[in-house]
């Protein structure tokens, strides 16, 4: 019998690979809504291939377009944040693959949850800004939650058969980026270019900055925190370049547990939507002799702030990792702008954050205003750096 998805992120990196999994096993996965972005030549090759019933984009000025590239298509087209949540909450869906960039995947995954669907999980930004209420949400409603993050994914596979008391400490690896073996001096020239041109995986644009910037893995922790009930002293972080273990598992007796691949997200996909299950594919093997060496380096907290400002933020509680996340999103859509430069976007998040004072979750209401307030403040400081600029020169 099939089983029937919802895609938010459709045309994103983890969208795409979802749809390469579904069209890999014909007859599995049974496609029924997808929310897209702005790339509607990219969505509309989805619904012709896939039929889904319902498709959301996110623009209300997108849907006579959309309509008139389909012609006689019967999909039903909405948009916005309230056309997302229909995605995520169809009545026939039975798993929802939550993969929007940022913050606005957030809403949508938690109706998801309130409305039993299973939850396959890439949206990791989710979990950082709502992760208590997120997992409340989960165990009121008896929901699921897999990660799809090779990291998270990793770590999920490795803590399977074994007892929760036993885990000593999670070990995430993080490939290092483009820049892990630039010096300080020079980041400061680094391009944008250089910046997404990551050494081992194909991501949306977003993430890839996050991975130069190693933010992404600060996220990871926050995310880790949440989905695996484990405190942040007992998760770690190692640079390990070639990206062949995604992540590791300690235990009390000194058993170190780690999930090995192919740098490939397709395989971690595959495992969410399919678990207990484990789906073939094409992919070519894992090559341990070809590959013949694995390399494991500390984190370089001096060169590379974001881990710091991460940390920080989980240390610090409440709806400080909100901050974070909003102030992120902001300074590196700025980057990928060319409004600011690489260094920029540590030093801008760093003083967001020193501007607020954690307040406790409660409400998710109280969280959007948070991530509001946490936004405005961000694009100030970058008004005020422009300003500067303009009048030093």
């Amino acid at each position: 019998m099939s089983k029937s998805i919802s895609i938010l992120g459709s045309t994103g990196s983890i969208g795409t690979n979802t749809l390469d999994v579904v069209r890999s096993h014909p007859g599995r996965f049974q496609v029924i809504a997808l929310a897209c972005g702005k790339n509607l030549a990219l969505v509309k090759e989805q619904i012709l291939e896939f039929k889904p019933k319902l498709v959301s984009v996110s623009r209300e000025s997108d849907i006579p377009s959309l309509k008139q590239m389909l012609g006689n298509i019967s999909t039903k087209i909405v948009y916005g944040e309230e056309g997302a949540i229909q995605v995520a909450t169809h009545p026939e869906t039975e798993v929802v693959v939550s993969a929007m960039v940022g913050a606005l995947g957030l809403v949508p995954t938690l109706r998801a949850i309130e409305a039993r669907k299973t939850i396959a999980l890439a949206n990791k930004e989710t979990m950082v800004i709502a992760g208590e209420l997120m997992n409340h949400a989960a165990h009121q409603h008896q929901v699921k939650i897999f990660p799809v993050d090779s990291e998270h994914n990793a770590i999920f596979q490795a803590l399977q058969g074994h007892r929760r008391e036993d885990v000593k400490k999670i070990i995430l690896t993080a490939s290092g980026g483009p820049f892990r073996q630039k010096t300080k001096e020079e980041l400061k020239t680094v391009t944008l270019e250089q910046a997404l041109n990551h050494p081992n995986w194909k991501m949306g644009p977003k993430i890839t900055i996050d991975s130069a910037t190693l933010m992404n893995k600060g996220l990871e922790v926050i995310e880790a925190r949440w989905l695996f009930d484990i405190p942040d002293e007992k998760i770690d972080i190692l640079i390990h370049p070639q990206s062949v273990i995604h992540s590791m598992v300690e235990y009390v007796d000194g058993s170190v547990i780690a999930q090995l691949g192919i740098p490939d997200m397709r395989i971690p996909i595959a495992y969410s939507l399919s678990y207990p299950e484990r789906l073939t594919n094409a992919l070519p093997p894992l090559d341990l002799i070809k590959i013949r060496q694995l390399e494991f380096y500390e984190p370089d907290l001096n060169r590379f702030p974001c881990l710091s400002l991460a940390k920080r933020a989980l240390k610090q509680g409440g709806d400080a990792p909100c901050v974070l996340n909003a102030a992120n999103e902001v300074t590196v859509a700025a980057f990928l702008e060319g409004r600011l430069s690489f260094l920029q976007i540590p030093g801008i998040i760093a003083s967001v954050l020193e501007l607020h004072s954690p307040q406790k979750v409660e409400k998710l209401e109280n969280l959007l205003k948070t991530d509001e307030w946490a936004r405005e403040q961000t694009h100030q400081i970058i008004h005020s750096l422009f300003e500067k600029q303009g009048r030093a020169s």
